[in-house]
């Protein structure tokens, strides 16, 4: 008997292949501890030099301590209620307020003004552009003593001038109006050339076909810089004014202690005490630290505050794009 033919044997199953293995993103770590690994130098830094004191500055604003005897205690609020129920800070934060709105609004005003200026390729315009920028490579250490020389009672070249002019030799640091004055014209002064690296920088990059436009149209430069560039401007202007504000407020101290040193003394402060230099005389000459803990921190609560409003009511004036 035969036998039927055997079927063929089944053909084998085609295995799957294997996804090809997915590509790296650039910049993406396989690994989970490798970024920390990156991250520790600066989180080590930050956390020693940064948070570490504030932390710091924030229990020592709810304490009081005594340097001489080593001994610390917890007062809770008292420091804070001290200083604002003091005549003397009400006049010192006054007095600051006062300084920074001056030294910002002037400088800014100024310092647009003068990039306007010399904006262009006038003849010397880099002669000038040098000359107005000078200011920002001194320290301001080395500010307040160039100004101190220049306007000493007895040998300053200021007076040497207005007694030579005028008959006049004023007493700039004795008199509370006149040093206030002086120690705002150097603030302005010192600030001035930061403002017009960003305004001359901002104005070369303005769009030539709208400044065009409006001299085909008739306006004139009055017209044209109002109209035109100042809303074009108004990004950088609203940096500055930030970065002029915490300048005012915190940079003032080498200025007030090389010409004044806080002085001349009216009313219940001095009349350049401003809130870093009342700050200082607490915590480094008079050993309240309690005290000057608790005026760094107001301080920051004010900067903040200060930021706050800025980015709520000013960034609505500011125009993005040409």
């Amino acid at each position: 008997m035969t036998h039927p033919p055997a079927p063929p044997p089944a053909a084998p199953k085609p295995r799957r292949a294997r996804p090809a293995a997915q590509e790296q993103e650039p910049g993406v770590f396989s690994g989970g501890l490798l970024p920390w690994l990156f991250l520790a130098p600066t989180l080590i830094v930050l956390g020693l030099f940064i948070y570490y004191p504030a932390l710091e500055t924030f229990r020592m604003a709810l304490s009081q301590a005594n340097l001489i005897l080593n001994t610390e205690k917890f007062v809770g609020l008292r420091n804070f209620a001290e200083l604002l129920s003091s005549p003397a800070y009400h006049q010192v934060l006054l007095q600051t307020l006062v300084f920074t709105a001056l030294v910002v609004g002037i400088s800014l005003l100024l310092s647009v003004w003068l990039a306007w200026l010399v904006r262009g390729h006038l003849r010397g315009s880099s002669v000038y552009r040098l000359l107005l920028i000078y200011p920002y490579a001194l320290s301001p250490a080395l500010a307040g003593v160039l100004w101190l020389f220049m306007f000493n009672p007895d040998i300053g070249v200021v007076n040497q001038l207005l007694g030579a002019v005028a008959g006049v030799q004023p007493r700039w640091l004795d008199n509370p109006w006149l040093a206030f004055g002086l120690v705002t014209a150097a603030a302005i002064w010192k600030g001035l050339a930061y403002n017009i690296i960003f305004y001359v920088s901002a104005m070369q990059n303005l769009p030539q076909d709208v400044l065009e436009a409006a001299q085909i149209d008739g306006a004139n430069s009055r017209q044209t810089f109002w109209s035109i560039v100042y809303p074009l401007l108004s990004p950088v202007t609203f940096f500055l004014l930030f970065a002029g504000i915490v300048s005012a407020l915190f940079d003032s101290f080498a200025l007030v202690d090389m010409l004044t040193r806080g002085g001349p003394y009216t009313g219940n402060a001095g009349v350049t005490t401003f809130l870093v230099y009342q700050l200082y005389q607490d915590g480094f000459v008079n050993y309240k630290t309690g005290l000057a803990a608790a005026q760094a921190v107001l301080m920051l609560g004010l900067v903040g505050f200060i930021t706050w409003m800025q980015f709520r009511v000013g960034e609505k004036r500011v125009h993005y794009g040409g």
